[in-house]
């Protein structure tokens, strides 16, 4: 479809995406409290997220009441990313994306992954949040040049952050009206509360701690008081819709769990919630049962018949992982018994042998021949692009695969042999030696973070090696 023709209605979704011109900006939570809010007024919010990102999907998920969904152009090819925004921006009345990094900013210099790459694919107006500490007419070159850098973005406002003060944002306001032509839609003083503790590089996971509707609702607080969300509103509306038509036959809903279907076990807890809502719904549409459970609340694994553990903090909660010997007995007895496990990043550690912090030694689950310490700084972050090479349960050898990985645990002792990592890396730093993803029997764990639109082979490999042990075990 030429850019031009004009788009049916069903391809027009109402919207804003919101980015900022640099990471720490406060672009996540200007977009939780724009879409608690707008909820708030009785708007269907459906949020997204760029990037490859858990933690603050869960605060605008907690803001709109419903699943925030990735869309990351890297991981996730280009059909199947508009495919997933049709899909669900068509359930609600407003579409709020938030960004990652600076408008601007990408894996290289032509800038296809960038939220600004995003905007005009979705065809959604950007609002850019402006840190203006200690900044007035400057920004006005700022914006203007943001609007010169690609005349085919929609640059539909600017919400002004940090505020020093009325003279300080009087001047804001006419210097970027004045120059650029863009409106301020918001302006936001130096905030003393701090409503949403921050962890590593991002925000703290939901699961964490118990006062999330409080911090959501500060934030709904803070945009009722200081934004125009009728303009924003306004904004919203005049969405151009979809640069490109999603392709003719949208994602399907995943199926009615069957009769006798595998029962997928699920790991999600405080512990270990780093989940893509996509990767639970391709493991129902390949015909998978969720059953979800935790070490931290359960004694002994419930009866399944394949285990996916996904990333977190395990090291937040190592005590009480450590404690539960009998939930990690049953994972390291079910695993030698040929159990179909699939674990990421936190995962990988937990069924490793030990985790050591500090002064202190904690035993997991044992499965892997491997233990972690960890960092005061990252030692994975970033995308991923890994070739598989070696056999596998999951993955067919030559497979090329993108996701990404963040973790700050690094690898103290592993006593396995190099073949057992069947991942060569092209980008990334994965478990050692430019490898990851360790295989052992029917388990695979591996630093990357998959997302199931972006690996389609995942779900069911995992769902048909489920019920392959189902049928071995009855």
């Amino acid at each position: 479809m030429n850019p031009q023709t004009p788009h049916t209605p069903e391809h027009k979704y109402p919207g804003v995406l919101i980015s900022a011109l640099r990471g720490g900006s406060g672009k996540t939570i200007l977009a939780v409290g724009i879409a608690a809010a707008l909820r708030q007024r009785g708007v269907a919010v459906t949020p997204f997220k760029k990037g490859p990102d858990y933690i603050d999907a869960g605060w605008l998920g907690m803001a709109a009441g419903r699943p925030c969904y990735n869309l990351d152009s890297f991981i996730i090819d280009r059909d199947q990313l508009l495919c997933s925004f049709h899909r669900h921006a068509r359930d609600g009345a407003m579409s709020v994306v938030e960004g990652n990094r600076g408008l601007f900013d990408c894996i290289n210099t032509d800038g296809k992954t960038s939220s600004a790459e995003l905007a005009k694919l979705l065809g959604l107006p950007v609002l850019l949040c402006l840190d203006v500490t200690k900044t007035t007419r400057t920004m006005a070159a700022v914006v203007g040049g943001c609007c010169q850098f690609d005349p085919d973005l929609v640059l539909a406002g600017v919400i002004l952050n940090r505020v020093a003060g009325a003279r300080h944002e009087a001047i804001l306001r006419e210097s970027i009206t004045t120059h650029c032509g863009v409106p301020v839609v918001g302006a936001v003083p130096k905030l003393k509360q701090q409503a949403f503790p921050e962890r590593h590089m991002g925000l703290v996971p939901t699961e964490e701690h118990g006062w999330v509707a409080d911090s959501v609702a500060v934030a709904a607080a803070m945009a009722e008081r200081y934004l125009d969300l009728e303009q924003i509103l306004a904004i919203a509306r005049s969405a151009r819709g979809l640069m490109t038509p999603p392709p003719p036959a949208p994602i399907c809903q995943p199926p009615p769990a069957e009769a006798g279907a595998p029962v997928i076990g699920v790991i999600r807890d405080s512990a270990f919630q780093f989940y893509y809502p996509e990767n639970l719904e391709a493991i129902e549409a390949a015909g998978g049962r969720l059953v979800f459970t935790s070490p931290l609340t359960q004694d002994r694994l419930p009866a399944v018949d394949a285990l996916y553990i996904g990333g977190g903090f395990p090291e937040t909660h190592a005590e009480a992982l450590s404690r539960n010997a009998g939930y990690r007995d049953d994972i390291r007895d079910l695993a030698a018994r040929g159990l179909p496990i699939y674990a990421e990043c936190g995962g990988l550690m937990f069924l490793g042998e030990r985790l050591v912090i500090e002064d202190h030694t904690y035993q997991m689950a044992g499965v892997l021949p491997i233990s972690f310490g960890f960092s005061r700084r990252p030692i994975g972050h970033g995308y991923t692009l890994i070739r598989v090479a070696a056999p596998n349960p999951y993955f067919p050898v030559g497979t090329t695969l993108r996701g990404h990985e963040f973790h700050y645990s690094k690898v103290l002792e592993w006593r396995g042999r190099p073949a057992d990592m069947v991942f060569s890396m092209t980008r990334g730093g994965g478990i050692a030696d430019g490898r990851d993803g360790l295989c052992q029997g029917n388990v695979l764990a591996t630093y990357t973070h998959l997302h199931a639109l972006g690996a389609p082979e995942w779900a069911p490999a995992l769902v048909r090696a489920a019920r392959d042990f189902k049928q071995r075990s009855a």
